[in-house]
């Protein structure tokens, strides 16, 4: 089953965070553009969910 859910990619002074809306636990990628941010955390995401099951999504 596919899910879908929202990232927030925010611009700091020292480049961008990202972070996913739905998920328990802390996830968060960063880089120094908006493309390494997003990658990052799609990453992470798929590691989070991999290490701690599908229960992790809301």
């Amino acid at each position: 089953m596919e899910r879908k859910l929202k990232i927030i990619v925010e611009r700091h002074e020292d480049g961008y965070v990202a972070y996913p809306i739905g998920l328990k636990g802390i996830v968060v990628g960063e880089g120094d553009t908006y493309e390494e941010a997003l990658a990052d955390v799609k990453s992470a995401i798929v590691f989070h969910i991999g290490t701690f099951g599908t229960e992790v999504i809301l």
